[in-house]
């Protein structure tokens, strides 16, 4: 504090709903800006959209089979029709999303997405009437961060305005506190959500709104809103966009190229003034520029005082007069190495590398490989979020419906959380991490393989997101059919019955 450097910055920090809650509708505007004209804030985003996610995270049913009692092939047959019936509801769209727009593995896409870019996402659990081409009622309805807000009669004031707020007397919940439309009980458990019928200004004839969703089923426990963000402080009930601590050296990048942009353009008019010994007092009359007063279509002027340039032309000047061109210094000197040091200050701050954020891979093979093993540990990281938030919540609501309805058997289901933990084991299976050499990669496996540091399972989990039981089965039935194919080679033709044997004579 005694420091000559210090004594200006005197920061003042409050609580969590104080410093995130009143500035998060800022800064969710700020960023979907940035993510719409800035490259830079774009390639974050959809670099980890496509790392997490990519095509989608498939299920893998890893149920307990020694809590279950149950034997290897048993438990296999069983986890096989459980991914066939969960395939039927998350494959098409009209099934498992609400609105019917995406399915389940777009939905995981727009989460990502949404979550990465408002700092929250909310998924509203609904149920429809089931159809004789989906059995399931269940769907999903993903709600914007902006929708999820405190109501104006508990005291809450607008669009980025007073955020918190307190739940009068005769309303369900009464004296709970509203942060930013989550409502927490007096232990500071989250109980419901508050859910606006229309996004903040939003220009419509829907009637403001707020609908009240418990953030779980009062007799089955189940969750109504699956809440997906990062905590970054205890007591944080509302997240904030990823792209928060760089908005401002991303806005100043994106101003700085397109000055440059505009600069190098202005340069490739090959501009030119006409200067002219004029008394500066005098009108401004008769002089260059005075535009076309013929009423021509084209670009021609017919004006005597409009110089124009074309391939091979000579113009006469009047007394007086000269042409000056500009000749702007463009590109700025060290504009590539200063765009490169801020793109790796803004992916530093984002867990992205340099080479990873810019799809730059100019280094060693070395120093390129440690950039994606350092990138990838964060996308390990927020697809361990995503499942934890997301698919696996999805999962459990979904299976618990398909046993209910007798679609699929699971003993004790309902009878005993150990068991219904042990039916609803999964591995949610993506995008593995990239190679720059598969034979080196492919070398090092079977080396950790040999000394015991990893198992043939997690290896082809990691190498290419199979399973590696399932190799081995279909490896074992391709090697039956090419043994009874003769190993793919075809058999010599059979001697022609023209052909001479050796001992036939001429």
């Amino acid at each position: 504090m005694t420091r000559r450097a210090l004594r200006g910055f005197v920061p003042s920090s409050g609580s969590p709903n104080e410093d995130i809650n009143h500035n998060n509708a800022t800064l969710r505007q700020r960023a979907r800006m940035l993510y719409m004209n800035s490259p830079v804030a774009t390639a974050a985003i959809n670099t980890n959209r496509t790392k997490v996610v990519g095509i989608g995270l498939s299920l893998k049913s890893t149920v307990n089979s020694r809590v279950l009692g149950l034997s290897v092939e048993n438990a296999r047959a069983w986890q096989e029709q459980v991914e066939a019936e969960f395939a039927l509801w998350a494959d098409e769209k009209q099934n498992c999303d609400a609105i019917g727009m995406n399915n389940f593995k777009s939905l995981q896409q727009l989460v990502l997405k949404s979550w990465l870019m408002n700092g929250d996402c909310f998924v509203l659990i609904t149920r429809q009437k089931p159809t004789p081409l989906n059995p399931y009622s269940l769907r999903l309805h993903v709600i914007e961060a902006d929708r999820v807000s405190s109501p104006s009669n508990f005291g809450a004031i607008g669009y980025k305005g007073i955020t918190d707020a307190t739940i009068p007397e005769g309303e369900p919940g009464a004296g709970h506190k509203v942060y930013d439309g989550v409502e927490v009980d007096e232990s500071g458990r989250v109980v419901a959500y508050h859910i606006c019928s229309k996004y903040p200004g939003e220009w419509s004839d829907v009637s403001l709104k707020w609908a009240r969703v418990l953030a779980y089923g009062e007799k089955t426990g189940l969750p109504n809103v699956l809440h997906i963000m990062d905590s970054e402080r205890a007591d944080q009930y509302r997240g904030v966009t990823y792209l928060a601590q760089v908005i401002e050296p991303l806005l100043q990048l994106r101003r700085y190229t397109e000055s440059e942009l505009m600069a190098a353009l202005v340069q490739s008019f090959f501009t030119a003034w006409i200067e002219t010994d004029v008394n500066p007092m005098g009108n401004p009359f008769n002089e260059v520029g005075a535009g076309d007063t013929g009423g021509e279509a084209d670009n021609i002027s017919i004006d005597e005082n409009e110089y124009e340039m074309a391939p091979g032309t000579v113009t006469h000047l009047r007394r007086g007069e000269k042409i000056v061109f500009g000749n702007p210094n463009i590109p700025t000197a060290g504009f590539e190495t200063f765009i490169k040091t801020l793109c790796k200050l803004v992916g530093s701050a984002l867990e992205i590398p340099y080479d990873v954020l810019i799809k730059e891979f100019n280094s060693s093979y070395s120093a390129s490989r440690g950039a994606l093993l350092e990138a990838w540990e964060a996308f390990r990281m927020r697809r361990a979020w995503l499942v934890d938030g997301f698919c696996a919540p999805v999962y459990r609501l979904w299976l618990a419906e398909a046993v209910a309805r007798g679609r699929i058997k699971a003993p004790g289901f309902f009878d005993d959380p150990l068991l219904r933990k042990a039916w609803s084991g999964a591995q949610w299976n993506g995008p593995v991490q990239g190679q720059l050499d598969p034979k080196k990669e492919a070398e090092a496996a079977e080396l950790q393989v040999k000394n015991g540091f990893k198992t043939r399972t997690q290896v082809t989990r990691e190498q290419s997101g199979a399973d590696w039981e399932e190799n081995v089965t279909q490896l074992a039935r391709e090697n039956e059919q090419l043994a009874e194919a003769n190993g793919g080679v075809l058999p010599a033709p059979a001697p022609s019955s023209t052909q001479k044997g050796d001992g036939d004579e001429d």
